[in-house]
């Protein structure tokens, strides 16, 4: 396949620019690029007018245009959560025999939008599509506690706390004490708050700006898994869901912040 010389140089040109060339002189990209100064003008006004390569008007000197940032985060945002995740729900329930879920906040509610039942626990209660309570499920808790107070308040005003359980939260204050909790341990644990006999662990996965976008959980029987195997179940939890945060672009903007 034959390559475009003239859009093989503008891509280079691009490339100069890095966190320590922020900006360059036109006699510096001519010299990296080994093309005549005429050349370059040329590349660089036909970027400069797409967009892509912005001059910076008290020194002359170029710089990438806002043009990259936009196309960038087009990219960023046609990242589908669930093409990402899938290999890991698949990984985590095979190493642990456990029900592996992924939940997206849907107005006052998660939603399962994935689901990879384990070979040693099958939950009844959840199925992709199904939306699952906030204050009584591992996921629901992970997808309110790190949402700004504004946006916490408006979902808890008018929220309903149905009991499904003994161990159910049945009121805001007591919801408020276990978001802190989990944002202070980094996941969260419904312990048979949901449904008796299920204890569920659970964590987030975060985008490009450090936000929330789902939650990733484990579902257990009680009486199949103690305490010290939810432990090494959360460790796992935890590595998976910072993988897939990387990959939303979480770990590209916490290096550059």
């Amino acid at each position: 396949m034959p390559i475009i010389q003239a859009v093989e140089r503008a891509l280079k040109i691009l490339d100069l620019f890095d966190e320590t060339e922020t900006e360059l002189k036109i006699t510096d990209i001519s010299e990296r690029m080994q093309l005549h100064k005429s050349t370059v003008h040329s590349l660089l006004k036909t970027l400069q007018l797409h967009g892509y390569i912005d001059q910076n008007p008290e020194n002359g000197r170029y710089r990438l245009g806002m043009k990259l940032f936009e196309r960038g985060n087009f990219v960023i945002h046609g990242l589908d959560i669930r093409k990402v995740a899938k290999r890991y729900l698949v990984d985590l329930s095979l190493q642990t025999g456990q029900t592996t879920h992924l939940v997206i906040l849907d107005d006052k509610e998660g939603v399962y939008i994935d689901k990879v039942e384990g070979q040693l626990a099958t939950i009844l209660y959840s199925r992709i599509g199904r939306r699952v309570p906030l204050h009584s499920s591992g996921a629901g808790k992970v997808l309110m506690a790190f949402l700004k107070e504004e946006e916490q308040q408006k979902i808890l005003t008018g929220y309903r706390y149905v009991v499904h359980t003994p161990n159910t939260i049945t009121n805001e204050a007591d919801f408020r004490k276990e978001l802190a909790k989990v944002r202070q341990a980094g996941y969260s644990v419904d312990n048979q708050e949901n449904e008796p006999g299920v204890r569920c662990i659970a964590v987030p996965i975060l985008n490009h700006k450090g936000q929330v976008i789902a939650a990733i959980s484990i579902s257990t029987l009680v009486s199949r898994v103690d305490d010290e195997q939810l432990q090494q179940f959360l460790v796992l939890l935890q590595q998976a869901a910072a993988e897939i945060s990387e990959q939303m672009g979480y770990g590209i903007a916490h290096q550059s912040s």
